[in-house]
């Protein structure tokens, strides 16, 4: 894997390495604003990612104006004949849970065996309401939905690869044994689960685009901005839901 293409570090993710690459920004920029209209084909799948009452307004991480990806997920769906969603699905005392560490609080980071972890309040545990994908989500034809974040002592952000970089959640395999070509990912949160799922969609050789107004970041020391940049530089598209015909 190429350079310019490869996943990003954790610490990169969650640390702003300076101003935004200006070359970089301007292409995306521009990329953006003379998006042409993309026809969803039978070789493209939407995936919602992560869009449970626990990252929606009153949920225990919830992400500022979270609630208002469901419309235009619920128009973007309808225009997709494939759709995957995933789902944060947390044992109890989930290692990425500040209560499971003494003295830690939610949103300090510390060290784990594979690398540094942003620790959460306790959340999307399995079983509960928090977990569940919004009701309000119409998507009846969605195909497929992948479960992460349910081995007890690995955080999982990405819809392909858990946080160790190596524990695969099976749905490269799956997209690829279909026949997908293309990615289109939103959902929550955007500088989180977003990017990460397709930061990896990226790396798995998908044509891949975030659309921007059907997701919503928590932007916590700078994790937006790092968040898009690192999106750029893999080569994920960054395109409005208007662009989606």
């Amino acid at each position: 894997m190429r350079d310019h293409e490869r996943a990003p570090t954790r610490r990169e993710t969650l640390h702003m390495m300076g101003g935004a690459i200006a070359a970089g920004a301007a292409t995306m920029t521009k990329a953006r604003a003379q998006a042409p209209s993309i026809k969803p084909a039978n070789d493209d799948v939407f995936i919602v990612v992560d869009v449970q009452y626990d990252f929606l307004p009153g949920g225990a991480l919830a992400v500022k104006d979270g609630d208002q990806v469901i419309a235009p997920i619920n128009a973007l769906a309808k225009r997709f004949a494939h759709v995957v969603m995933t789902q944060d699905w947390h044992t109890p005392g989930h290692v990425s849970f500040a209560s499971s560490h003494a003295g830690k609080k939610p949103f300090e980071a510390t060290k784990l065996e594979y690398g540094d972890q942003v620790l959460w309040p306790d959340h999307c545990v399995q079983g509960t309401r928090g977990a569940m994908i919004s009701e309000a989500l119409q998507i009846p034809h969605a195909q497929l939905v992948i479960r992460k974040g349910y081995n007890r002592g690995i955080d999982s952000y990405s819809g392909f690869k858990e946080a160790d970089r190596r524990t695969k959640t099976g749905l490269e395999g799956y997209l690829k044994e279909r026949g997908f070509k293309r990615v289109f990912v939103a959902g929550l949160a955007t500088d989180f689960c977003v990017a990460w799922t397709a930061l990896d969609a990226r790396e798995a050789g998908f044509d891949t685009f975030v659309i921007e107004d059907a997701a919503r970041g928590i932007d916590t020391m700078g994790s937006l901005s790092a968040a898009w940049r690192n999106m750029a530089q893999a080569g994920v598209q960054r395109i409005t839901s208007a662009a989606v015909g």
